[in-house]
This record gives C-alpha cells, sequence and structure tokens, in this order.
C-alpha cells in the first residue's frame, strides 16, 4: 500500500470511528509507513519527533491501536514483553515470523501454506479458522559458532 492510500485509509478510519486527525497522529502514520524493518512503539516515537518534535509518548501508544485496528500496521508479538510492528503487506499475503533468539531479529517469509494449514486442522474440529500466524524461534548459528549475530544492530 502506498503512503498516500495509508494516508487515505487512516483519515477515513479515523472519521468513521469519532477520532480527530490530527497533525501529530498524521506524522505518526508517515514514518510508520516508510519503515522497511519491524520497530517498536518506542522507535517510532524516536522517529516522529525527527519530523515533528511535539509528538508525544502518548500520542504514539494511543495512536498504534488506531493504526493496527485499520489494517495499516501488523502488530507482532515475539514473547519478549514488547510489541513489534510493520506495516501490512495486505489481505491476501500469508507470511511466517522466524524470529532470532539472540538478537529479536524479526525474519518474515512468504508461507502460502498457511491458509490451507489453518482450514485443513480447523474443519477437522468442526471449526472455522478466523486468523492464524506462524511463528518460528531460531537461534544464529554463526552466534554460537564466532559469538557475533550478523543480524544483530549495532548499539
Amino acid at each position: 500500500m502506498t503512503a498516500e492510500a495509508s494516508r487515505t485509509k487512516f483519515k477515513s478510519y479515523l472519521a468513521t470511528h469519532g477520532f480527530r486527525v490530527t497533525n501529530q497522529r498524521l506524522a505518526i502514520l508517515d514514518v510508520a509507513v516508510s519503515q522497511k524493518e519491524h520497530f517498536t512503539a518506542e522507535q517510532l516515537l524516536e522517529y516522529a519527533r525527527r519530523v515533528d518534535d511535539s509528538v508525544s509518548r502518548a500520542t504514539v501508544y494511543r495512536t498504534l491501536p488506531l493504526m493496527t485496528g485499520s489494517q495499516i500496521l501488523r502488530e507482532i508479538d515475539i514473547g519478549s514483553g514488547e510489541k513489534y510492528y510493520l506495516l501490512n503487506p495486505g489481505d491476501n499475503v500469508q507470511v511466517a515470523q522466524v524470529v532470532c533468539v539472540d538478537c529479536d531479529k524479526i525474519f518474515e517469509i512468504s508461507a502460502p501454506f498457511m491458509e490451507w494449514y489453518s482450514s485443513t486442522v480447523s474443519s477437522k474440529l468442526g471449526l472455522r479458522p478466523v486468523s492464524h500466524r506462524l511463528q518460528v524461534s531460531a537461534q544464529c548459528i554463526s552466534f554460537h559458532d564466532t559469538g557475533r549475530c550478523p543480524h544483530r544492530s549495532p548499539k
């Protein structure tokens, strides 16, 4: 989805649900949809303040559920106590997440089998799937061999 399409969708969602369209919310949205890697709320705050220094932590934390509710962003929980976010690739894209337990880097890979699998296992129980996700925790072979993870961001 393009940045402009995301803006239009977000503004429509806000209006439909009785929320105001503010410059801070739009700055947060613009920064969020421009990210190529997964990010946390605190990282989003840092990025948004580079664009608009009036953006507050509270506004970021109140805006994230609006962006996930409008399906512009996906929320990803890797079990670390911190949620991660990424632009939603669309309704028909099936992805699995592989999480490096050594550096918490999240990799997304195409997983077209997920819809078939969730439908198959659910129907065996007389159920219809409403959502599904596949998340694999993995260790970095390089880290365990050399002590260095090539995916770890420098601090």
